[in-house]
């Protein structure tokens, strides 16, 4: 996948909405968990993305942070109450260059994932539901351990490669994307106990109060929904919650409300599009 780490330095013209729309076209295709469709993009959703992008940079800019989480809103998930989609973090001083974002994506049409670095042009460039993405940033001390983390390599093996869309969060046998960078958050924010495990991130989650979102899914649509993606499964769920249609997974808002509970100080930066 072709990183765009170009340094903007104010909104593209026609050209440059081009010039990228081809970069695009070029690219290795990967998601957080949304079907597979190839659509065409037209320069007005790559310029638009491109300006959520730019805006985002400027944020971050202003923020003063070194990492910060971010999100965008690449599917509708507003019958779940849900806004945003994929998170990761974003990285100010990543070896790649400034403000990468490290994420885990679902390779198109399988059933597994990969680690990503790329920029925020690539980060938006995605096909989004809405041109809207939030920033949280964490306190200093936060922003320290997690670039410590990233910088050593200690986030790699937090990465499970068997990837479900709703994958359990409490069980070792699937991920997914915020799945991930909630347990890298675990490890991170753990300071009583060291954590070197997935099993280990999940037990502190449940013991720091980490509440996962419930879905109402009956029988029919685990169906459907498991015969037709190679990205679903539910087979890590217990039971008891899924034979009584409650599916319970990590989201983007989930692990928003869990920070912003433990952590009162983080900051969290709303950004649109024009």
């Amino acid at each position: 996948m072709i990183a765009v780490q170009h340094r903007y330095s104010g909104h593209l013209g026609m050209k440059g909405v081009l010039l990228f729309a081809a970069m695009l076209f070029a690219a290795a295709q990967a998601h957080a968990g949304r079907p597979c469709e190839e659509r065409p993009a037209t320069p007005q959703t790559v310029g638009r993305a491109l300006d959520l992008a730019l805006r985002t940079r400027e944020q971050l800019d202003e923020s003063g942070a070194t990492l910060a989480l971010i999100a965008r809103a690449g599917q509708d998930l507003s019958r779940w109450g849900l806004h945003y989609s994929h998170m990761g973090f974003v990285w100010r001083d990543h070896p790649k260059g400034q403000w990468t974002v490290v994420h885990e994506l679902n390779e198109c049409g399988t059933a597994t994932s990969e680690i990503y670095d790329e920029g925020l042009g690539n980060f938006f460039l995605d096909d989004l539901w809405r041109m809207e993405a939030v920033i949280l940033v964490p306190p200093p001390a936060m922003q320290q351990r997690l670039a410590a983390i990233l910088a050593g390599g200690k986030h790699v093996p937090f990465h499970q490669p068997q990837y479900s869309m709703v994958a359990y969060p409490f069980s070792t046998r699937y991920q997914n994307s915020n799945q991930w960078t909630l347990e890298v958050l675990a490890m991170a924010s753990a300071r009583d106990v060291s954590i070197d495990s997935r099993e280990q991130a999940q037990s502190w989650l449940k013991m720091a109060g980490y509440e996962p979102k419930e879905l109402k899914l009956d029988a029919f649509t685990r169906l459907g929904a498991r015969m037709t993606r190679a990205n679903v499964a539910f087979d890590d769920h217990p039971n008891e919650l899924r034979y009584s249609d409650r599916i319970r997974t990590v989201t983007v808002d989930s692990v928003l409300r869990f920070v912003e509970r433990r952590d009162p100080d983080a900051r969290r930066i709303e950004i649109a599009a024009r």
